[in-house]
């Protein structure tokens, strides 16, 4: 059984939404409750941009062409919401004086908020769940933890 302390701060996100839960029961009778909700509206790709993928002439061969792959925006602006929210976790660390910490987040959003986390905010974490729970209530998030903390 995975136990979240009182007043521990449980951070839910993926690359476009992150959700700040503080438990406000018990370890063993968690009663999470949202602090704060970021949402980013990032459309996919081809929805950011119509130019077609850019072509290079190589001059060291006379004819012959390459593709450019083309930008992925998408996935721009999930790394730039990792940041962002990073820096929202590190502002309601010191603000609410946490000492517990707890990252719920699909492995490439956990990733990216690794490299973003201060040294203060990395102390902090006592769990890293790579799981994607953004999609459900905040009373199936703490079942999904209760139940052993990986589901």
């Amino acid at each position: 059984m995975f136990k979240i302390p009182r007043d521990a701060l449980v951070f839910v996100g993926d690359g476009r939404k992150a959700l700040f839960l503080r438990n406000a029961g018990d370890a063993i009778s968690p009663n999470l409750k949202t602090e704060k909700v970021f949402e980013d509206t990032n459309p996919m790709t081809h929805e950011q941009g119509s130019d077609r993928p850019g072509r290079v002439i190589e001059a060291s061969l006379p004819g012959r062409r390459s593709a450019v792959e083309q930008t992925d925006w998408h996935d721009i602006e999930e790394h730039r919401f990792a940041q962002t929210v990073a820096a929202a976790m590190e502002h309601m660390v010191r603000t609410s004086k946490t000492k517990v910490l707890i990252v719920v987040a699909p492995p490439k959003t956990l990733a990216d908020l690794r490299t973003a986390f201060h040294p203060e905010i990395k102390a902090c974490i006592v769990a890293e769940i790579d799981k994607d729970l953004t999609k459900h209530s905040v009373a199936e998030i703490e079942k999904h933890l209760m139940n052993d903390g990986s589901t």
